[in-house]
């Protein structure tokens, strides 16, 4: 089998580095940046496209198994990217419950894209790493169980970080700090891999794990530990797919002052943080922070990682 040439695709990189006026950071003398990582390609936007890439290439067009819940930009993604590159797609979707029900906006694209889609109980997902659960998933996928690449939840695997490093490569010399939201990890490990400066992640589920995961990952990839990361658990409002009122308006507000639309389960609370720790005085009067902007809203809220 031969690997998708996914320069076909046209991906937008670098992506765009864009200053914003912000007179919450301007008086303690910082600049915001943002990193426009949600232009990189309208299927296939932000950390969606850095973690899939090699990925796909390891894939070399067979079918693709991978995981998410209900309203998974991964599995869009990973959907969008056999339909343009012409390989199957199999999605295991949490909750079993769903099975049979009509599809939600997300799922119906994931469908309509060409991604089969396998409901499992939330047991057998959070079970879904172990040999005999997995055994038993790609028994269901059509084809051979032996032909399917199978890409875990929010693309985060050693590949997925090698290509986030890039990330991090292109914001060398733009910007002091880099700042990203995280849900698996695999984003920021990369980032922090690739980019010379402090790099902050802002979780945005609670639990206190996520620096284990990230730990794992660059060991994974690289080997060992890179970069000089760290987290900031507070702003991640509740857990995971959670809002609240404050940083609904927040969003609203920024967007409006900034004449952008900005994503609510990952972006908002990663530029929520940033004005915060602005605020409190966590950077040093001349830093320039680049804050990646990993995705853009959808109609309704995502419940994925």
């Amino acid at each position: 089998m031969n690997a998708p040439d996914l320069e076909r695709l046209r991906p937008r990189l670098p992506s765009p580095l864009e200053p914003v006026e912000d007179e919450r950071f301007a008086r303690h003398g910082l600049t915001l940046l943002l990193k426009r990582d949600d232009l990189i390609h309208p299927d296939l936007p932000g950390n969606k496209w850095r973690k899939l890439a090699l990925n796909l290439r390891a894939a070399e067009g067979r079918p693709v198994l991978t995981f998410g819940g209900a309203y998974s930009n991964h599995l869009r993604a990973t959907a969008a990217a056999g339909r343009l590159l012409g390989f199957p797609t199999i999605g295991v979707v949490r909750g079993d419950e769903l099975a049979g029900r009509p599809l939600n906006p997300s799922l119906a694209r994931c469908a309509a894209d060409g991604m089969r889609l396998l409901f499992v109980d939330r047991a057998a997902y959070r079970a879904k790493h172990e040999p005999a659960v997995l055994a038993g998933l790609l028994e269901r996928a059509p084809g051979a169980p032996g032909d399917v690449y199978v890409v875990p939840e929010g693309g985060s695997n050693a590949l997925a970080v090698e290509g986030c490093a890039e990330l991090g490569r292109e914001l060398a010399g733009g910007a002091d700090v880099a700042a990203v939201a995280c849900g698996t990890g695999g984003t920021l490990a990369g980032l922090a891999a690739g980019f010379p400066g402090p790099v902050l992640g802002v979780p945005v589920l609670r639990g206190g794990f996520l620096g284990g995961e990230v730990r794992a990952l660059q060991e994974a990839a690289f080997g060992g530990p890179r970069g000089d990361w760290r987290l900031d658990e507070r702003f991640h409002c509740g857990g995971y797919a959670r809002t609240t009122p404050e940083l609904d308006a927040f969003a609203d507000a920024f967007g409006a002052r900034h004449g952008l639309a900005i994503e609510r389960l990952y972006v908002a609370k990663l530029l929520h943080g940033l004005v915060t720790l602005a605020e409190e005085g966590a950077f040093a009067p001349g830093t320039r922070i680049a804050a990646v902007v990993t995705g853009s809203p959808e109609p309704q809220a995502d419940s994925s990682r």
